[in-house]
This record gives structure tokens, C-alpha cells and sequence, in this order.
């Protein structure tokens, strides 16, 4: 499997990849989700309601701890990304997945396990982040973080180190979970090569753990960057 995802056809000039189509479904599993679960609501939750209202509640004390007021803002980003990209990671764990052929190439291959993906998401974070910080904290103060004439040269020495800590983000956030989830589809398709039977569970259950804890850290990352950039004390 090359890291660049396989073309399976065109539309209207635009190029389908495997990891489009797997976006999609990622896509409607989200879709179909919040459609039954609003359909099924009730005052004694069960089920998937359950297990939606847990999550929602984790993630949502979980910010407000460290968030506070901000917390209205902040959920609702951090919730997105940690439920696109683990029920993506989790959908590719499914067997068979990349074992469909279209044109000789594998018909779905896990969106995260693209470039593309993964720092379309970390455009997103970052740019959210940044725009969180002007709304609070204002233009003004947002600026003088990267630009400063106090103690010339080293104040401006340090708003050009926080400019590339900015920049370097696109590269940390997108490659991290692109490295862990390519790698890990490389190390099973071997496992399947070698021995098809028995041998590639343990590392099935591994991948597992991954797809959780990547889509954990990506949503926990930017919580803490919009909180982060957004303090005024820290400014």
C-alpha cells in the first residue's frame, strides 16, 4: 500500500480515492447516528442513546474543567473531530476493509491514513484555534503575541518562534495521526500476508486501542491550544 490513496475514478474532473469513499461512509455512520438516536430519545435513555449521552457527558465535563466559560465554544469542536476520526479509524478495523478491489486497487482504505485527511483536520483545528483567541482576547492583544518591540530584538526573536510553533502545528497534528494510522494498516496487512489466521487479533486489538487513543489525543491537543491561545493571562 503506497502512502498517496489510489484514484478509483473521476467525477466531473474531480479524483475519487478510496479514502473519499471511506469519508463518506465515515460520513453517514455520523448521519445515521444522529438521526436514530434523535429519533429514539427518551427521558430513560438506552442503548445508543446511552451510550451518546456518556460520551457527550465525558467530553463535556472534561472541557468545562479546563475551559470554563469558553466551554460553549470549545465542546463542539472537540466532540467533531474526536468522533470523525475515531468512528473513521474504527471503520477501517472492520475485516475485509481494504480486501474489496476496484480496478486492482482497494476499493476502502481508512480516511485518516491519508495526508489529505489528516491535515484537512489539522487546517481546521489550528485555524479554529487562532480564531477563538482573536474573538477573546481581541485583535490587538492576538498580534502583539507575534509582534513586539518591548526589549527589542528578543521580544521579536520570541514572536518569530511563536509564529513557527504555529506553523509547525500543521505538521505535528496531521502527521501524527497520519504516521500511527498508516503504519498501523501496514503492520496487519503483513500479519494477513504471513498468516491470515490467528496471528494478525493481537495486533487487531493494538490498532484498536490506537484508533481510540489517536482520535482522544487530536481532540485533547485542540482543546488545549484553543484554551491555550485564548487566555488572556497568557498573553
Amino acid at each position: 500500500m503506497s502512502i498517496a490513496p489510489d484514484i478509483l475514478f473521476e467525477v466531473a474532473g474531480f479524483p475519487v480515492t478510496n479514502t473519499v469513499i471511506a469519508t463518506l461512509i465515515t460520513d453517514l455512520i455520523l448521519i445515521l447516528i444522529v438521526i436514530f438516536v434523535n429519533k429514539t430519545i427518551a427521558l430513560k435513555p438506552q442503548g445508543l442513546q446511552n451510550i451518546v449521552e456518556a460520551g457527550v457527558d465525558y467530553f463535556h465535563g472534561l472541557v468545562s474543567e479546563i475551559a470554563e466559560k469558553k466551554t460553549n465554544f470549545i465542546f463542539p469542536w472537540v466532540m467533531s473531530f474526536f468522533l470523525f476520526i475515531v468512528i473513521s479509524n474504527l471503520v477501517a478495523q472492520f475485516p475485509g476493509f481494504e480486501s474489496i478491489r476496484f480496478s486492482e486497487s482497494p476499493f476502502l482504505r481508512a480516511a485518516t491514513s491519508d495526508l489529505n485527511t489528516t491535515l484537512a483536520l489539522a487546517t481546521v483545528s489550528i485555524i479554529a484555534s487562532n480564531a477563538l483567541a482573536i474573538k477573546h482576547i481581541g485583535i490587538k492583544e492576538y498580534l502583539k503575541k507575534f509582534i513586539s518591540f518591548k526589549m527589542f530584538p528578543i521580544f521579536m526573536f520570541v514572536g518569530i518562534l511563536e509564529f513557527a510553533n504555529e506553523l509547525t502545528k500543521f505538521i505535528s497534528f496531521s502527521f501524527r495521526l497520519l504516521g500511527n494510522i498508516y503504519a498501523g494498516e501496514r503492520t496487519l496487512g503483513e500479519m494477513y500476508n504471513l498468516l491470515p489466521i490467528g496471528l494478525p487479533l493481537p495486533f487487531m486489538a493494538l490498532e484498536l486501542m490506537v484508533a481510540i487513543i489517536q482520535a482522544l489525543v487530536f481532540a485533547m491537543l485542540t482543546m488545549a491550544f484553543m484554551h491555550i491561545l485564548s487566555d488572556k493571562s497568557a498573553h
